[in-house]
């Protein structure tokens, strides 16, 4: 799992940050992210920060997003209304058709404090 590092850093004033990881993995069995297909609008996300402060976020959306649809989407924003962008495979899996056919995006804004 990791930032991505062109995206605003978690509690930034404007954009998306984000934050992607693997559902699974041949040989390693379950992904940091597997437990994303569980969280549900309501749901809080602790993140933490090199400061070693915590933001915390709740879950707003998620939805399933094409592969070749994922870069063109909104989850890559900079710009905006600051919100929290979690993205892992969700399927079909194909596997002689390059894994995965899906991104799961699940979407937070900062929880009230």
């Amino acid at each position: 799992m990791g930032w991505y590092r062109f995206s605003p850093a978690p509690g930034s004033a404007a954009g998306s940050s984000v934050i992607v990881g693997h559902v699974d993995a041949r040989g390693r069995g379950l992904g940091v992210l597997d437990g994303l297909n569980e969280v549900r609008q309501g749901d809080r996300v602790l993140i933490g920060r090199e400061d070693d402060s915590t933001v915390t976020y709740e879950i707003t959306a998620r939805r399933t997003v094409g592969k070749k649809a994922l870069a063109v989407s909104d989850a890559f924003r900079r710009e905006g209304r600051p919100v929290l962008t979690l993205i892992t495979c969700a399927g079909p899996y194909l596997p002689d058709g390059g894994g995965y056919q899906n991104n799961l995006v699940v979407t937070a804004v900062e929880a009230a404090k």
